[in-house]
């Protein structure tokens, strides 16, 4: 079968950067197998593909070049900015079918909100842990621990003290890989507070053939429940990524939360067709 592909840039800072991913309609008629090559030959962080579904709007799975994740946030944003722009749905609310759950989209007239799952906190990690995972010194903050957690996608979050020691960092790839093996984690999460908005961050993910990424929605969201947790209480987060890279991306993310127990992580963003 003919497939056409769609390249979109996902989180996009006024206008420019943001995350590149590929999104294919209409997928039901192409394997497991089909899905990989097709991710693999486009060559972007993730490619998506939307499917039919019995229990939500649209199903959708995601693969990068190497393997299929349960969920990517900037995919998942350039597939919903796609069929709004195709006029294919209005604005509202509609629900997406992944391997991390069935989770709501929010599609505004200025952006795309996904939802993600309630935060999950795992082990907390000493400097130690991580060290070899990167050639150089990491200086990280008093008060905000080296933790896994997950909205959808398990991570290693480590907190960096200024924004000019995040952009300094060199990471060593193989060892990231093998601290994601012995945790089960996707990957490295680096950010720090310090800056003009709630956090920068920068995002390493070898293990699945990200070496870095621009924008990374899941990521966001959940480091939006740690900044909640450790670092100040807020709603509402502006959080921004790929700078590093010359992809200048913005991410924001909104929490409901109830008694002090975070409830609903939304995650959003702008995407234009490149």
């Amino acid at each position: 079968m003919d497939v056409i592909i769609y390249k979109i840039s996902s989180f996009t800072l006024n206008g420019s950067g943001g995350n590149k991913a590929g999104v294919v309609l209409e997928a039901d008629g192409l394997t497991s197998k089909d899905m990989l090559r097709i991710a693999n030959n486009v060559g972007y962080s993730e490619t998506a593909f939307v499917m039919n579904s019995k229990i939500a709007n649209f199903k959708v799975r995601f693969f990068t070049p190497l393997s299929e994740v349960d969920l990517c946030g900037h995919a998942t944003i350039a597939v919903f900015n796609l069929l709004q722009q195709k006029e294919i749905i209005n604005l509202g609310i509609y629900t997406q079918e992944t391997k991390a759950g069935v989770l709501r989209l929010d599609i505004r007239e200025d952006a795309v909100y996904m939802e993600q799952k309630s935060p999950r906190y795992y082990e907390e990690l000493t400097i130690e842990d991580i060290k070899n995972c990167f050639n150089n010194e990491i200086i990280t903050v008093i008060g905000q621990p080296i933790q896994i957690l997950s909205t959808g996608v398990k991570e290693i979050f480590l907190p960096v003290n200024t924004l000019n020691d995040l952009n300094n960092l060199d990471p060593n790839l193989k060892m990231i890989k093998e601290i994601s093996k012995k945790y089960d984690v996707i990957g490295i999460h680096a950010f720090t507070t310090d800056g003009d908005v709630d956090a920068y961050s920068r995002n390493f993910a070898p293990i699945v053939g990200i070496d870095e990424e621009s924008a990374t929605g899941t990521s966001n969201g959940a480091l939006s429940c740690y900044l909640y947790k450790y670092v100040n209480k807020k709603n509402k987060y502006i959080l921004r990524q790929g700078f590093s890279m010359g992809l200048p991306s913005e991410i924001k993310s909104e929490l409901k939360v109830v008694e002090d127990e975070i409830i609903d992580v939304f995650v959003g963003g702008k995407a234009k067709i490149i």
